[in-house]
């Protein structure tokens, strides 16, 4: 069986390893949506993974669910991303841009705008916004056309992320975002062609993915779910069923990887999707609802779910170093949850190396 320290291929690139950072928001960005020296930092700094995901990147104005996050929809906010990349890439990671459009989470209060979903049916819980936590707003429904409007920001935001120098992008279809909202028998009540039956639920991803794959090119377009994920009101029905038709009409589609992240205890729902998908797969293991230490946790996710690459995403936040630590079988930081989003640098770029 492979180990996590051995090279694996994203495309036709090969990674120094099977390690990945997973996709982590962080809200360190300018309020404009402009990377930062300090975001340079933080990726410089966890350059030593095979494969870094960023956190997730707005491909538009609309697409902005929380503040001082990314985006890549505008040329000074791509240029801005340089830096960053370039810091990432400075051990020899690929670095691809995570694009999230957060659809019906978010709040006027963060960009001014009413939020956009595939129905007329809001969020649960409250929204991050720049004055605390609020109650969501119900979000105003996409018609066709506007639908195949987003598919074109996020193609103009992917190639604005290669012209920054990312290697691709990774469209989140995870987490309760835009991309699952339109899987979700409870955020997606359409009756179109974009809704109903699980051919019209998968039918945005499917159109997203394949015109980021025809912009791109062969391996510079990847796709993140989470199968069985009930964050943020989401429901999907039957699983299983829904995600082995999506993977059928994305299989012919030349992507770099797809991306998992475990729903916790449902190993037998990524054995099944694994068994769906002969290319590369990237695994957020969640084997048991009592998390494993990350070295095996990351060795269980190659050799029983038959993952490609591994990703991190705590761990990676507060091991900058998380590759040598592996190696070595921990000892790991915790990482500080009063930290995660927003602030200085502060939980952000102070965490110690295993050397240090």
């Amino acid at each position: 069986m492979p180990t996590l320290f051995e090279a694996s291929t994203i495309g036709s690139a090969r990674t120094t390893n099977r390690i990945a950072m997973a996709p982590m928001t962080r809200s360190r960005a300018t309020p404009e949506g402009h990377a930062t020296d300090s975001m340079a930092r933080y990726y410089g700094q966890r350059s030593t993974a095979g494969l870094i995901v960023t956190e997730g990147v707005q491909p538009s104005l609309t697409g902005q669910g929380y503040p001082d996050t990314p985006g890549l929809h505008t040329a000074e906010q791509a240029e801005s991303w340089k830096p960053v990349v370039k810091a990432a890439q400075a051990d020899g990671a690929l670095v691809f841009a995570q694009l999230m459009h957060a659809g019906r989470v978010g709040h006027p209060d963060v960009r001014g705008l009413r939020p956009v979903g595939p129905s007329a049916v809001a969020a649960p819980g409250q929204i991050y916004t720049p004055t605390g936590r609020k109650d969501p707003v119900v979000p105003r429904e996409l018609t066709a056309g506007e639908i195949r409007g987003v598919v074109r920001e996020h193609v103009d935001a992917a190639r604005n992320a290669l012209a920054a120098g990312f290697d691709g992008v990774e469209v989140h279809g995870a987490n309760g975002y835009l991309t699952q909202q339109f899987l979700s028998t409870s955020a997606n009540l359409r009756t179109d062609e974009w809704g109903g039956s699980v051919r019209g639920r998968i039918r945005f991803a499917v159109e997203l993915v394949r015109a980021l794959a025809d912009a791109l090119g062969p391996g510079r377009a990847a796709l993140r779910v989470s199968p069985a994920s009930t964050s943020q009101g989401i429901e999907e029905g039957d699983s299983l069923a829904l995600y082995t038709a999506l993977l059928e009409e994305l299989r012919e589609i030349p992507l770099a990887y797809l991306h998992i992240v475990e729903a916790p205890g449902r190993r037998d729902l990524t054995r099944a999707l694994r068994a769906a998908w002969p290319h590369t797969l990237v695994l957020n293991p969640h084997r048991d609802k009592e998390p494993l230490p990350p070295h095996e946790a990351g060795a269980d996710a190659l050799a029983d779910a038959g993952a490609d690459l591994v990703s991190f995403a705590s761990a990676f936040l507060a091991n900058p170093d998380l590759p040598a630590r592996l190696a070595a079988g921990g000892p790991y930081n915790r990482p500080d949850r009063a930290t995660f989003y927003g602030g200085d640098d502060r939980g952000y770029l102070d965490y110690p190396t295993l050397e240090a």
